[in-house]
């Protein structure tokens, strides 16, 4: 038997400001989605904006459901409707960010498993890593190289 251990880095940038002016512009889309959500049981809303690499974005939120698995994050939103509308354009950032209704939370979050698996299918989907930058009520941003980074041992295509 051995061990393995995984890590990785990530950096976090003390104000948007940090930013470069695009990734600003991607992030300033994804908070504007905040009051798009339709969140009235949990109060949890969340704003994503997914960046092609040939510049477009697409933006979501999350949309709840009194039938719980029926919702849809917001990360989803915005990649399926990226998917939709431009099946053959690589995403090249994905900016979340996430506001309760009912308290303040200081560090960001990271998207579920259900959300980390469908940016992991459009990574492999285009052969190409999707930064993530991430915010929350504080004034930082994480930025995340891929979303491997944060779904070690991912599961794609290539068990099939």
């Amino acid at each position: 038997m051995k061990t393995v251990t995984e890590s990785f880095d990530y950096k976090v940038y003390t104000s948007m400001d940090e930013l470069t002016e695009s990734d600003r512009a991607l992030m300033s889309k994804a908070i504007d989605q905040l009051e798009r959500a339709y969140a009235p049981y949990s109060n949890f809303h969340v704003g994503a904006a997914a960046r092609l690499v040939d510049g477009d974005i697409f933006i979501g939120s999350n949309q709840e459901n009194a039938s719980y698995p029926l919702c849809m994050c917001g990360e989803r939103v915005a990649l399926y409707s990226a998917g939709a509308s431009k099946p053959d354009v690589a995403v090249e950032s994905l900016a979340i960010t996430i506001k309760n209704q009912n308290m303040r939370i200081e560090k960001p979050v990271s998207p579920c498993g259900a959300c980390r698996q469908v940016i992991s299918e459009y990574e492999f989907r285009h052969n190409h890593p999707i930064r993530i930058l991430l915010k929350s009520d504080s004034p930082e941003v994480y930025e995340l190289r891929s979303v491997s980074d944060i779904l070690p041992l991912g599961f794609n295509g290539t068990f099939l």
